[in-house]
């Protein structure tokens, strides 16, 4: 049996660092994130949504999406994330469990769902087991400033448009503290593989 596991966190907690983890250990990764960038796509259905619902303004002279100006204008306003989430989120879903079945039909160990918004969207019920990748506030502020280049305020914004990293640890089957090193991380990690090879499904 396939154990299916969600794996969450919140913006640069490392949760990326952790699918990669997985990644190098021969475990298939569905990664949510690079999904929902082909989603948007030129010539996909989510692409001429988004353009009809956002205005030419926020594409670059490619005619592609300009994530970087679509990012500002739902990062500040609650109700565009939204629309925005209603318009890519259903074909992300597709294309998760697709994937996530021929994981299954080929009969892998485990199949890692690297969702960043898994509790947001109530996507629980396509895992068997929930990991959440967490590092305390104030370290998650400075690697994000630091990261993308962004002033408090504009970090804060992206951290408080998820649920904050205490409230998904509360929720979590296991959790990694990646607030160390990656030593420490992978250590962790190895240890939960270890624990769940050993469960009768």
């Amino acid at each position: 049996m396939t154990l299916v596991i969600g794996l969450t966190g919140g913006i640069a907690s490392g949760k990326s660092t952790v699918a990669h983890m997985f990644q190098q250990c021969g475990i298939t990764v569905v990664d949510a994130d690079v999904i929902a960038k082909e989603a948007v796509e030129q010539g996909m259905p989510a692409y001429r949504d988004i353009v009809s619902a956002f205005g030419d303004g926020i594409l670059l002279e490619t005619g592609d999406i300009d994530r970087k100006i679509l990012g500002e204008i739902v990062f500040t306003n609650e109700q565009k994330r939204m629309q925005l989430n209603e318009i890519v989120h259903p074909e992300v879903r597709k294309t998760m469990i697709i994937q996530r079945d021929e994981a299954i039909q080929a009969g892998e160990q485990f199949v890692i769902l690297d969702i960043p918004l898994l509790y947001e969207s109530g996507l629980e019920h396509l895992t068997d087991k929930v990991i959440v990748v967490w590092v305390p506030k104030e370290l998650q502020l400075k690697r994000l400033m630091k990261r993308n280049q962004l002033n408090e305020d504009e970090a804060l914004n992206r951290i408080h448009a998820q649920f904050s990293l205490d409230e998904k640890k509360k929720k979590a089957d296991a959790v990694i503290d990646n607030s160390g090193s990656l030593k420490d991380t992978e250590k962790q990690l190895y240890q939960l593989l270890d624990t769940w090879s050993n469960l009768e499904k």
